[in-house]
């Protein structure tokens, strides 16, 4: 059945466990700050994960509720480790607060791994789809650097510096204008069909409002969900890049899809500059054929 498309920010929360849960997000952080799963550095990684509920929220991601729990089991952890250790020589020495959070971590560790290995299995065994390393390799002069899917949270941390960078530019008043989400995926799709790929931070550069910073990503993740890019990364912290994909048949088809209505804006448009370029006898010719028909 076909699904409405809706373009009213406050009514559009996108649904986190199309991507990832919160021990992820914790693995993401672990990951990002180059620390040890056996060593974590709780008052660090519970602050960077509360801004990243923050800012879930800002975006009115659907935040489910053990996002929440995490949040609270983290700032239980820090305040245990505020307390004053118990002598380590004691018959029955207190388990470190993190150990428990350590296990889990560990367990959903390894079954990511396990996950992930049986998806690139099933990728090589119907040859879905591969990044085009051949025109760039012929222009570099040398393979590229492995690029690997980007995670949701990879994704907000882009965003998270795209929205810094913004604040640093000049202030520019402008009237309070709000793009419809579906607008702003067919600007950008207008954008990937120009090119072979795109930078992530790119597809920011023409917005100048923290709301249309937030419509853009918002349309981004739409876009992922359609199965209409794919964003890929080089490395943990490296480059993000978006290609536009062939959409396979089990794509989700809402109403309005954006690639019909793309291609039907494109359509359009090539009849429209057709019809500009006629030559005077042509266009004379078409009004005579209009008189003769009435």
């Amino acid at each position: 059945m076909e699904q409405e498309f809706e373009s009213i920010l406050d009514a559009y929360p996108v649904r986190l466990q199309n991507f990832e849960g919160p021990l992820d997000l914790l693995l993401h952080l672990i990951k990002r700050n180059e620390v040890s799963i056996y060593d974590i550095p709780i008052a660090l990684i519970t602050q960077q994960y509360i801004d990243y509920i923050d800012l879930m929220q800002e975006l009115n991601l659907d935040v489910a509720g053990e996002f929440l729990v995490m949040a609270a089991t983290l700032i239980h952890v820090k305040s245990r480790m505020l307390l004053p250790r118990p002598d380590p020589t004691q018959e029955d020495p207190e388990e470190d607060p993190r150990e428990a959070l350590m296990r889990r971590l560990l367990a959903h560790q390894k079954f990511q791994a396990a996950a992930e290995l049986l998806h690139e299995r099933e990728t090589l065994r119907s040859a879905q789809w591969t990044r085009p390393d051949g025109p760039i390799a012929e222009i570099a002069g040398e393979p590229p650097e492995p690029e690997i899917e980007v995670d949701l949270f990879s994704l907000i941390s882009a965003f998270r510096a795209v929205v810094e960078r913004a604040k640093a530019r000049p202030k520019v008043y402008l009237p309070m204008e709000q793009i419809p989400i579906e607008d702003r995926i067919e600007q950008l799709m207008s954008r990937l069909s120009e090119t072979e790929a795109c930078g992530f931070e790119d597809l920011f550069e023409d917005v100048q409002t923290r709301a249309g910073l937030v419509v853009t990503f918002l349309a981004l993740l739409e876009m992922i969900r359609l199965k209409l890019i794919r964003v890929f990364q080089s490395g943990v912290v490296g480059p993000i890049r978006i290609y536009k994909r062939a959409r396979p048949a089990d794509a989700p088809k809402p109403l309005n899809d954006p690639e019909q209505v793309h291609a039907q804006h494109v359509a359009e448009a090539r009849a429209l500059h057709e019809h500009e370029q006629r030559s005077p006898e042509e266009a004379h010719q078409e009004h005579q054929d209009h008189k003769e028909d009435q």
